[in-house]
C-alpha cells in the first residue's frame, strides 16, 4: 500500500511539473520569439511574427508533450519492474 502511495505522489508531481511547462514555456516563447527574434532581430511585420511565433509555440507543445510521454513511459516501466522483482 506504502508503495503505491509513493508512486503516486511522483506521478502527481511528474504531472504538475509537466503542466506547469505546458502553460508557461509555449506562451513565453510565444511572446519572446515575436519581440525579440522576429521582430526586433529579423524585423518581420506584425502579421508575419505572430504566424512564426505561434508555430514556436506549437513546436513547443509537441516537445513538451513527448517529454511528458518519455518520462511517464520511463516511469511506468521502472514501477513495473519493481513491482515484478517482488
Amino acid at each position: 500500500y506504502f508503495r503505491n502511495e509513493g508512486s503516486l505522489t511522483s506521478s502527481l508531481r511528474t504531472l504538475l511539473f509537466f503542466t506547469a511547462l505546458m502553460i508557461t514555456l509555449p506562451v513565453g516563447l510565444y511572446f519572446s520569439s515575436k519581440a525579440y527574434v522576429f521582430e526586433g532581430s529579423l524585423g518581420m511585420s506584425d502579421r508575419d511574427s505572430y504566424f512564426y511565433a505561434a508555430i514556436v509555440a506549437v513546436v513547443t507543445v509537441h516537445v513538451v508533450l513527448a517529454l511528458f510521454v518519455y518520462v511517464a513511459w520511463n516511469e511506468g516501466s521502472r514501477q513495473w519492474r519493481e513491482g515484478k522483482q517482488d
